[in-house]
């Protein structure tokens, strides 16, 4: 489940240890501003959640501004993931390979991955995350346009806009919940962000993780 994807033009740099392009600086960019755009939406939407975390609006200048900022930083996360969406859908089209990866946690978990089918730009993990965070963010996105009284609140009944609240309070946990497994992924899986904070891996995480996607670099140079 690491990182957020390939640089469409990488290459493979000789030295010691190897370096293998894996995200361009545009993707890079892209990921980060969809980040902390996530990061502030989460914080400012648990503030607005239960009283016992309203504390957390005073990061948005208190509750009136936080109500006003959350649903235009929701925007931008809309338009930040419909980027990577564009760029990463296609190289997370499941394959016949990844029920076998997923369905071998003993292997992945105790670092055997020689067991395993060799791995494109992404394995099974990283392909759930991203069609999750697609689903989630859909519904976030519909869910708080219903909710967004000051421009659309003409045009949701009163029992529409309640249940927009419930289905926006579980999408968003949901939200949470998945990027907290890509982050410790990230973290877990050695070498991953750096990758996405330079832009670059090692050939030999590129061996280890993601053979088959370092094949096809190496052949197509």
């Amino acid at each position: 489940m690491s990182g957020a994807g390939p640089s469409t033009s990488g290459s493979v740099h000789r030295g010691d240890p190897v370096l293998v392009d894996r995200y361009t600086v545009g993707a890079r960019m892209n990921h980060w501003v969809t980040a902390t755009s996530l990061v502030l939406l989460a914080l400012s939407g648990l503030s607005l959640f239960h009283p016992s975390l309203f504390f957390l609006s005073s990061l948005f200048g208190g509750g009136s501004w936080t109500r006003v900022i959350h649903p235009w930083i929701g925007l931008v996360l809309f338009v930040g993931f419909l980027g990577l969406f564009l760029r990463f859908w296609k190289l997370n089209l499941w394959n016949r390979d990844d029920r076998k990866w997923l369905l071998s946690p003993r292997a992945i978990l105790t670092g055997h991955e020689e067991t395993l089918p060799e791995i494109g730009t992404y394995n099974a993990g990283q392909k759930l995350v991203f069609w999750q965070m697609s689903l989630l963010i859909i519904v976030l996105i519909v869910s708080g346009i219903a909710m967004w009284d000051e421009y659309f609140g003409s045009y949701f009944s009163i029992t529409q806009k309640r249940v927009a609240v419930l289905v926006h309070a579980v999408a968003a946990i949901g939200a949470i919940c998945v990027w907290i497994v890509h982050i410790y992924a990230a973290i877990w899986v050695r070498g991953t962000i750096s990758a996405m904070t330079r832009g670059q891996v090692t050939g030999g995480w590129a061996w280890r993780h993601h053979r088959k996607w370092l094949r096809n670099l190496v052949t197509k140079h």
